[in-house]
C-alpha cells in the first residue's frame, strides 16, 4: 500500500506506532502485509461513537455548571464534605474527550496515509472504560438530577444555531478520510452503503435549521426589557449567604429583590437561614458540638447570636470569586452573624429594595406559629407591605387577611379555572418554555425564574421576555447590557445558506482531489506489481 502524496514515511511510522503501541515502520508494515480487517474497522467505528458520546457529555457538563452549586450543597448534606465538585467534573471530562479525540485524529490520519488501523489492546480497554464511565455519568444524572435534561433542552435554544455550524464543519472534514477509504477499497457494496449514509446525514444537517428555534432570533427592536435581578440569598458569590453583608453586596449589584429563607427560633424570633441544620454556614460544631445536628429551630435567639456566620465562607470557598475578595471584605466576612428577619427588613427598607422569602421548614408541627411570628415582625417593621413578597403556600389565606398589602408569589403555574388571577409566579427556569413566558407577559403576570447564573441562560430568558431572574451571580449579570447574541431572521438565513454551500463545495473538492490522487497511484502500483511478479518468477527458477 503506497503512501499518498504529502504523507512521508516517517510520519506514517509515527502515527502507526502511537495508534498500535508498537514500533512498526511503514516499510516493515508493507513487508508483513498488514491490512485493515473488518474487526479493525469495527473498532474504528466504536472509537468514533465513543468520541461522539464523550463530546455530548462535555456539552452536558458545561450546561450543568449553572446548577452545580446545588450539587455541592447536596453532597455536603449527605457526607458533611465540602468540595467544588465541578472542578473534578471538568478535569475528568477534559481527560476523556482529549484521549478519544487524539485517538480519532490518529486513526483518520492513518487512513489518509494509507496505513492499517491496528488499534492496540490497551487502547481498546481504555475506550471501553471511557464509554462505561460516560454511560455511568449519564445514568447518574438521570436518576439523581433528572431536571438537568430539561436544562439541556433550554440550552439548545442558546446553542442550536452554533452547534449546527460546528456539526456541519466536523462532518465536512470527515469527507477527506471517507473519500480516501472509498477510493482504496474494492468492496462496492460497502462503498455504496457509506456514501448513502454520509449523504443522508449531510442532507439532514443542511435542512436542520428548519427545526431550530431560538427566542434570540429576532429583530433588535423586538428585544424585551432586561430582566430585573433577584439576589439569591443576597450576593452569595461576594459574601456569606443570608447575611446583612450579602444583602448590601446585592444592593451594590443593582438587584431589586433580596431573596432569602426564614426560620423561627425556639423562643419565637424569625431569622435568616436556608439549611435545616446550622453546620454548613456557621461554626455550630465548635460552639455547640453536642447540639450541632439539631434543627435550626431548636436553638433560641441568644444561642444563634453566638455563632459565626461568615468564616466558613473563607474556609470552604463555595465560589471561585472568594479568592478575589479585598482585605476589607475578608475582615467584614469574619464579623457576620445570623441576622434576624427584623434586621433584614430594616436593611431592605433603607436600601429601598423588596424582600422575598420562604418560611422553613414547611412540615414543622408549629408552622402556623411560625407564620404568625413572621407576620408580626413584618407588620411592626414599618416596611411598605408592597416591598414584601410572600412565597410560602401554608396559611396563605390567613396572610392575605391579616396583611392584604403583601404581594403573593406562587410557586406554580396558573390553573385553567383559576378563581383569583395570579400576579407573580416563581418557578425553576426549566419549568417554563419561551412560549409560556411570552403568554404570561402578555397577560401581565410577573414571571421570576431561578436560579440563573450563566450569561447564556440569562440571554435566552431575556430574549423570551421573563420579568426577573433569581441569581447567585448578580455581579456578572449586572454588567450585561445586551444578550450574548441576537440575530435577525434574515441574517440567520444568510449564515445558514453560506455554511451549507461552503460545506457542499468543500466535500465536492475533497472527493475530486482524492480521486485524482488515487488515479495517479494506480499506474505506479501496477508497475510495482509487475516487477514483483517478475522477481518472484526468477526466484522460483
Amino acid at each position: 500500500m503506497a503512501d499518498p502524496p504529502g504523507c512521508c514515511r516517517s510520519c506514517a511510522t509515527c502515527l502507526l506506532c502511537l495508534y498500535s503501541c508498537q514500533w512498526i515502520t511503514a516499510k516493515k508494515e508493507k513487508r508483513k502485509g498488514l491490512r485493515t480487517t473488518k474487526c479493525d474497522y469495527s473498532w474504528f467505528l466504536f472509537l468514533f461513537c465513543v468520541f461522539l458520546f464523550t463530546l455530548v457529555w462535555l456539552y452536558f457538563a458545561i450546561i450543568i455548571l449553572n446548577d452545580f452549586h446545588n450539587f455541592n450543597e447536596f453532597i455536603f448534606k449527605q457526607r458533611k464534605l465540602w468540595l467544588d465538585w465541578s472542578l473534578l467534573l471538568l478535569i475528568a471530562t477534559a481527560v476523556l474527550i482529549t484521549y478519544s479525540a487524539v485517538l480519532l485524529v490518529l486513526a483518520l490520519c492513518l487512513q489518509l496515509c494509507g496505513q492499517p488501523l491496528k488499534l492496540h489492546w490497551l487502547h481498546k480497554t481504555l475506550l471501553i472504560l471511557t464509554a462505561l464511565v460516560v454511560a455511568a455519568a449519564f445514568i447518574g444524572l438521570g436518576i439523581k438530577w433528572a431536571e438537568e435534561w430539561r436544562s439541556a433542552r433550554v440550552s439548545l435554544q442558546a446553542t442550536g444555531p452554533f452547534l449546527h455550524i460546528g456539526i456541519v464543519g466536523g462532518m465536512t472534514l470527515l469527507a477527506w478520510p471517507l473519500a480516501s477509504f472509498i477510493y482504496r477499497t474494492h468492496n462496492t457494496g460497502l462503498k455504496v452503503f457509506l456514501l448513502l449514509v454520509y449523504c443522508t446525514v449531510m442532507i439532514a444537517l443542511y435542512l436542520a435549521p428548519l427545526g431550530i428555534t431560538s427566542p434570540c432570533i429576532m429583530e433588535e427592536n423586538q428585544l424585551p426589557p432586561k430582566p430585573a435581578l433577584v439576589g439569591h440569598r443576597g450576593a452569595p458569590m461576594l459574601a456569606p449567604e443570608n447575611t446583612l453583608m450579602s444583602l448590601y453586596k446585592a444592593v451594590d449589584c443593582d438587584v431589586q429583590v433580596f431573596e432569602t429563607d426564614v426560620m423561627v427560633s425556639a423562643d419565637g424570633v424569625p431569622f435568616l437561614m436556608h439549611d435545616e441544620e446550622l453546620t454548613r454556614t456557621t461554626n455550630v460544631q465548635a460552639v455547640f458540638p453536642e447540639r450541632a445536628a439539631l434543627n435550626s429551630t431548636a436553638f433560641n435567639w441568644t444561642d444563634l447570636q453566638q455563632l459565626d456566620a461568615g468564616s466558613w465562607f473563607l474556609e470552604r470557598r463555595p465560589f471561585p470569586t472568594v479568592q478575589s475578595l479585598s482585605a476589607g471584605d475578608r475582615y467584614q466576612v469574619t464579623e457576620q452573624r445570623i441576622p434576624s428577619l427584623e434586621q433584614a427588613l430594616e436593611a431592605a427598607k433603607q436600601s429601598n429594595i423588596s424582600i422575598m422569602f420562604d418560611l422553613r421548614p414547611e412540615n414543622h408541627s408549629d408552622y402556623q406559629s411560625f407564620v404568625n411570628a413572621t407576620l408580626e415582625v413584618i407588620l411592626q417593621s414599618g416596611i411598605p407591605l408592597q416591598q414584601v413578597l410572600w412565597l410560602p403556600d401554608g396559611f396563605r389565606e390567613q396572610v392575605k387577611q391579616q396583611a392584604p398589602g403583601i404581594q403573593q408569589v406562587y410557586g406554580r403555574k396558573r390553573l385553567q379555572n383559576e378563581k383569583e388571577s395570579l400576579l407573580h409566579v416563581n418557578l425553576p427556569y426549566q419549568d417554563m418554555s419561551s412560549e409560556e413566558i411570552r403568554q404570561y407577559r402578555q397577560d401581565n403576570i410577573s414571571v421570576n425564574l431561578y436560579v440563573v447564573n450563566q450569561p447564556w441562560l440569562f440571554s435566552v430568558l431575556w430574549c423570551s421576555g421573563v420579568s426577573s431572574v433569581t441569581t447567585n451571580a448578580c455581579q456578572v449579570l449586572k454588567e450585561m447590557k445586551h444578550p450574548i447574541w441576537l440575530l435577525p431572521s434574515s441574517t440567520y438565513l444568510m449564515i445558514w445558506i453560506v455554511v451549507d454551500c461552503t460545506s457542499f463545495l468543500a466535500i465536492l473538492w475533497a472527493f475530486l482531489l482524492l480521486k485524482k490522487c488515487s488515479q495517479r497511484r494506480r499506474p505506479a502500483e501496477s508497475e510495482t506489481d509487475v516487477l514483483l511478479t517478475k522477481i518472484n518468477s526468477l526466484m522460483q527458477e
